[in-house]
């Protein structure tokens, strides 16, 4: 069986986008849930942009998910993640959501995190990594995040509770939240103060 690679997209990997596409579309037929649907374009450029993760069996499509920014990069999501059937139940999803976390929180340290789930392995992983459940009013106000709603199935559910909630669950993770104590803003000024007048080491 060969070696399963998790990786960092790149414009070498733009000619699995078709088959990325199909294989979300048909994963939410099976389902029979919503999903955002995106275009070759739009993956594409996540590839060219750093902003994507592709598993890869030798040169067959293993899985893939794509990071965006909302709110001015105050917020990110891990989007779009999906495994191909024929590699289903080997761990490869688990790999791709902690490389595409990983990158986020290098690329963006202070960014909220979140994802809007109706999976509950997804839902798992989420809280694996730190994410705690939240409502949708702590999530972005990025309208443009939300329009991607508007192609789910579900959309009337959003639009019935003037998007308080839907069929998926809110899940943040704050990094200022995992900090190991918090610091009151007072001293942390107070430490800038004290190592701005301390001489230059050698």
């Amino acid at each position: 069986m060969e070696e399963i690679k998790v990786l960092v997209a790149d414009p070498s990997h733009e000619k699995y986008v078709d088959t990325i596409l199909q294989t979300i579309a048909d994963a939410a037929k099976v389902r029979g849930t919503g999903i955002a649907r995106r275009t070759h374009e739009y993956l594409t450029t996540k590839m060219r942009e750093a902003k994507a993760v592709i598993a890869l069996s030798g040169d067959k499509f293993a899985g893939f998910s794509y990071i965006e920014t909302w709110g001015n990069k105050q917020y990110v999501t891990t989007s779009g993640l999906i495994v191909h059937p024929d590699f289903r139940g080997r761990g490869i999803a688990k790999r791709i959501k902690d490389l595409t976390f990983s990158l986020a929180r290098t690329r963006w340290p202070h960014a909220k995190i979140f994802s809007l789930t109706s999976g509950a392995a997804v839902m798992a992983m989420n809280t694996q990594l730190g994410y705690q459940p939240v409502t949708f009013a702590d999530l972005t106000n990025d309208e443009a995040f939300w329009r991607g709603c508007e192609s789910c199935v579900n959309v009337d559910v959003l639009h019935r509770t003037n998007r308080k909630y839907c069929i998926c669950t809110a899940m943040l993770y704050d990094p200022e939240e995992h900090l190991p104590a918090k610091i009151p803003a007072a001293v942390l000024e107070r430490i800038r103060r004290i190592d701005g007048k301390k001489p230059k080491e050698n």
